[in-house]
This record gives C-alpha cells, structure tokens and sequence, in this order.
C-alpha cells in the first residue's frame, strides 16, 4: 500500500487504542502495577528458591511483604491525615490573616479592592488546605482499594514459575521480542532500584531538615517526598507544595522560604546532578520523551500513569521498538544522546597511546646531543 495510507491506518490505530485504554483504566491501572511490582520482586523470589525454599513458600514470603507494606503504609497515611486535618482546623485564623495581608498589600499597588479581595481569595491556604487533603484521602482510598492489586500480584506471582518455560516457547518464533521484554526487565528493575535508593536518601535528608526547622509531620513529608521521587521531572514540585504551605501557616514567609531553599539545593544536588548519572543508562530515554510520557500516562490512568511513566514507556519501546529489527531507528529519535561505539573508542584509545608513544619517542635525547663525560 502507498506510504501515506499506512500512517493514516497506524494513527487511526493509535487512536483507537488509546481511546480503549482510557477506558479501560480502572483495570489497565492496577494490572500494571501489579505486572511491575512482579518484574521487580522476581529476582527475590528466584533468590529464596536457589536457597532451597518450596515455590509456595517463596511465593508466600513475597506475599506476606507485600500485605504488610501496604497495609503499614495505609496505616500511616490515615494517622497523618487525620493529624493534618486537626492542624488545619487549629491555623485556619492565620490562613484567614495571610489572606487578608494579601489583599491589603494588593490595594496599596493599584490594584481594585474587590479584585484584590478575589486575587486574595484565590490564594486562600485553606482551599490549598482542602485540596492537599483531598489528594491524601484519594492516596488513601487507591490504598484501601489495592484488594483488586493483590488479588493480581497473587495470580501473577504464583504464575511466575512457569516463565521460563513461556519463554522457552516464545523464544523458537520470537527470539527478538524475547531480548526486547528480557531488556524492559531489566531496564525496569534498574531504574526502580535507583530511583528508590536516591528516594531514601532524599526522603531522610528532608525529614531531617523539617524536623530541625520545627515543620509538623516532617515523617509524613518525607514520605511524600520518597513517593514523588517516582514522578520524573516534577515530583519534586509535588512533594514541596505541601510542607511549603504548612509551613507559611505555622512560622510565616520566612520559615517557608527557608523549606524552598532546603528542598531546591536537596533537589539539585541529588535528584538533578547525581540521580541522573545512575539512571541514565537504565532507561536510556531522553529528557523530552520522558516528560511527554509522563502527561501522556497521567492522562490516561491518573496518578498511576504518573508512577509509572517510565516503566510503562519502557514497555511500549520494548514491544513495539526493540522487537522488531526494522525500527531500530527509532531508537536514536527516542533514547538519550548516543553514546560513542564500543570499537571507536577502542580505535581512538590506540590512536592516542601511539601518539604518546610518538611523542615520547620524537621527545627522547640522541646520542650525539649527550654530553660525554671528561676522562
């Protein structure tokens, strides 16, 4: 068929197809998440087994983590939201003075005291108030509704012992499309594994941080901060937000000035200059098309699209990029800057140590230039 009818046909199919995943996001959502949080505990489960542990069991220990993770983390969550909600309630008379400072200030500009009042009124803390909790009740309830997740990671974990075999079988007409999942694994438990390290990190440096400038619920925050730290490109923005206002309503600009200060050098020191550096290599995207991908699978399965852009890229560019040979050259389009080759660097190595060895040599005195000892 002519060129031209073949990308009308592939957009059209483009469209239809995530027309359908939009829909269907109640259940693609969680069954991603349960497929990537299989990828990434599958290495344990093939630990405890090379240990001499039963499948069942192994199977049952990854289990039992799991739960306790979740349901620890929806423990929490509750507490802290409630703990927020009875802080809120006790500065809502600051949040109401800040408001009306706003709306002074405003009018001594120029500005139309009723649209001063609305301006101000725009930027009332309490409805940020409002809004922050709304997000951690929906965190909550996403937590309260990961029966439907398990009930997948139980299928898909005890599943898992036949993946060899699947392979196997899939490996006789699609050895391509073997290398390419063998590689999104791969690439998926790096890029977890980092992004979760450099999370830690981040999140214990700014509980501290909190802690000793007097914010409430630095844990809470911390926590908030490990979780976004997931969100590439601006979770950083996310996990600031929250203790910036909290910390507005409770100590004033200058205590929150001082939150920003701390989280940006935190966020350029580790997550801009030195995150990058590890994870890099294990995701191999380039900044735009990871900041695309991130709107695109937050559009289409909300904050789990947000979570999991990049192992959900990963994903598509393993099926439809990586399998198949005829499209490798979407991969220079898609991935970071191309590195150097592997036998252009080791030419351009030779090439320098002979320039050396040149050099050394044109450099090294004759005979006749050496002064002969007197007698």
């Amino acid at each position: 068929m002519p060129r031209g009818v073949v990308i009308l046909l592939g957009a059209a199919a483009a469209v239809v197809t995530v027309a359908g995943m939009y829909w269907v996001s109640w259940l693609l959502g969680p069954l991603l998440l349960a497929l990537v949080i299989v990828i990434a505990v599958y290495p344990i489960k093939t630990w405890l087994e090379g240990k001499g542990w039963p499948t069942w069991a192994a199977v049952l220990s990854l289990l039992v983590v799991i739960f306790g993770s979740v349901l620890a983390l929806t423990a929490f969550l509750a507490a802290s939201v409630s703990q927020l909600g009875s802080l809120l309630a006790e500065n809502s008379g600051k949040a109401q003075q800040l408001v009306d400072s706003l709306s002074a200030q405003l009018t001594k500009l120029g500005i139309n005291p009723a649209q001063a009042r609305a301006t101000a009124g725009s930027a009332d803390l309490s409805k940020f108030a409002d809004q922050i909790g709304t997000v951690f009740s929906s965190v909550g309830s996403i937590l309260s509704g990961l029966v439907f997740i398990l009930a997948l990671l139980l299928f898909l974990t005890a599943e898992s012992g036949g993946t060899a075999r699947r392979i196997g079988m899939i490996s006789k007409d699609r050895p391509h499309m073997i290398t390419a999942l063998a590689g999104f694994a791969h690439g998926t438990r790096s890029y977890l594994g980092v992004t979760a390290v450099f999370g830690l990190i981040v999140a214990v440096l700014d509980t501290t941080a909190l802690a000793i400038m007097g914010i409430p619920l630095a844990v809470l925050w911390g926590v908030l901060a490990f979780i976004t730290n997931f969100i590439p490109n601006i979770g950083f923005v996310i996990g600031l937000v929250p203790p910036v206002l909290l910390a507005l309503l409770t100590g004033g600009w200058q205590l929150a000035l001082a939150v920003v200060v701390v989280y940006c050098v935190l966020n350029l020191v580790i997550q801009s200059l030195i995150q990058p550096r590890f994870i890099g290599d294990s995701v191999g995207l380039s900044a735009t098309v990871t900041f695309l991908a991130l709107l695109f699978w937050a559009w289409i399965l909300g904050p789990l699209g947000a979570l999991l852009a990049i192992p959900l890229t990963l994903l598509v560019k393993a099926v439809l990029v990586d399998a198949d040979p005829r499209a490798q050259w979407v991969e220079a389009l898609l991935g970071a800057e191309p590195a150097t080759p592997k036998i252009k660097k080791d030419k351009q190595a030779r090439q320098s140590r002979r320039a050396r060895r040149h050099f050394r040599i044109s450099h090294r005195p004759k005979p006749a230039d050496v002064a002969t000892p007197p007698a």
